[in-house]
C-alpha cells in the first residue's frame, strides 16, 4: 500500500527549495506585496519628549531583512526603506560573521545585503525624518563566531556617524532618542547601545504545524496583555512571527495577523501599552492601528486626561 502524500506539504518544501514565493496578498493585517499600501514616516514627530521610550507603543519588523530565500526563509516583503517609511521603528536584524565581514543572512539565505547597506539605510532615513529614532535589534546568525563586536564596531565607523548612536544602557526619553540609531545588543563585547536581554521579550517562534497557531497566539495574547500593566521603564517586545519546516512564516503570519488585528481593533478605545509588536509580513493598517496607540494617548495627555 502506497503512503498517503499531504501535497500541501510536498508544494511548500517544493516552494521553498526553488525559491518561489506565495502571494501577492494585501489585506488589512497581513502585506507580502511589494510597496505599503501608504506610508506614516514622521509619526513620532507628536511624542513627547519627555516620554519614555519604553512607553512608546511601535511597530517593528522580526527578520527585517529576510527578503529571498523561498517561503521558510522570506519573512518580508518591503525593502528597509519601505518598512521605515511605512512607520515601522523596531528592526531585526541578523548577520553572519566571516573573517570580518557581516553578510545578512536567515539562516542559510544570504539576503543579498551586508550590516553597512542596514546602517546606511537607516542614518539616511533618520537625516531626513530627525523626529524618528529607530531601534535596531543585532545577532549573529549562522555563523557561530561569538566573535562580532569589533566587526560591528568597523561597520558602524565606516558607514554611518558614530554620534548616530544613542550611547546608553539605560532607556531613553523620546527627546533624548530622536534621530538616534538605538542598537539592542545581542552578541558580547562592551556596551554600543542597551543590551537587548535587558527587554521583557515574547518569542515563542517555533510553531510546529498550522495546527499550533492556537498555542502561539496565546503567548502573544498573553504578553501583550502583560505589557499593558507591567513595568513602564522597561519595554516590552512581543513577537507575533513563528515558524517550522511545517508552518513556513507566510502562512504563520495569514494566521496570526488577522487575530491581532481584531485584538488591537477590541482595545482602540482602551489606554493600553504594548511596546514593541514584531510582525512578520504586516500591512499599513495593522501599523497604523499600532501606532494610534501611541498618538492616542499623548492627545489624551495634552487635553488633560488621566494616564
Amino acid at each position: 500500500m502506497r503512503p498517503i502524500v499531504d501535497i500541501t506539504k510536498v508544494l511548500a518544501l517544493l516552494l521553498g527549495v526553488c525559491g518561489f514565493s506565495l502571494g501577492a496578498i494585501q489585506r488589512p493585517d497581513y502585506d507580502d506585496t511589494p510597496t505599503p499600501e501608504y506610508f506614516n514616516p514622521s509619526w513620532m514627530s507628536t511624542i513627547s519628549d519627555h516620554r519614555l521610550l519604553s512607553e512608546v507603543t511601535m511597530p517593528g519588523t522580526h527578520n527585517t531583512m529576510a527578503l529571498y530565500g523561498g517561503v521558510y526563509a522570506e519573512c518580508q516583503s518591503w525593502s528597509l526603506a519601505s518598512q521605515l517609511q511605512a512607520g515601522v521603528r523596531f528592526l531585526d536584524v541578523r548577520v553572519r560573521h566571516v573573517d570580518g565581514v557581516l553578510t545578512i543572512h536567515h539562516g542559510v539565505s544570504y539576503q543579498r545585503a551586508h550590516l553597512g547597506d542596514v546602517l546606511q539605510g537607516v542614518a539616511t532615513f533618520l537625516s531626513r525624518y530627525p523626529s524618528e529614532t529607530v531601534l535596531m535589534r543585532v545577532k549573529e546568525e549562522l555563523s557561530q563566531t561569538d566573535n562580532i563586536y569589533w566587526p560591528v564596531v568597523d561597520y558602524i565607523r565606516r558607514y554611518i556617524s558614530w554620534d548616530l548612536l544613542w550611547h546608553g544602557r539605560h532607556v531613553p526619553t523620546m527627546g533624548q532618542a530622536r534621530g538616534k540609531l538605538l542598537i539592542l545588543q545581542d552578541f558580547y563585547g562592551p556596551d554600543l547601545g542597551m543590551h537587548y536581554d535587558s527587554l521583557d521579550i515574547a518569542d515563542d517562534w517555533k510553531v510546529p504545524s498550522l495546527e499550533h497557531v492556537h498555542d502561539k497566539w496565546q503567548s502573544i495574547y498573553q504578553h501583550l496583555e502583560a505589557a499593558s500593566g507591567g513595568d513602564r521603564a522597561r519595554i516590552f517586545l512581543t513577537y507575533s512571527s513563528g515558524a517550522s519546516i511545517s508552518a513556513f512564516p507566510r502562512a504563520v503570519a495569514q494566521r496570526i495577523n488577522p487575530q491581532l488585528h481584531d485584538y488591537l481593533k477590541a482595545k482602540k478605545n482602551l489606554n493600553q501599552r504594548f511596546g514593541i509588536i514584531c510582525m512578520d509580513f504586516p500591512a499599513a493598517p495593522i501599523i497604523q492601528s499600532i501606532i494610534n496607540f501611541q498618538l492616542r494617548n499623548d492627545v489624551k495627555k495634552e487635553r488633560g486626561f488621566i494616564l
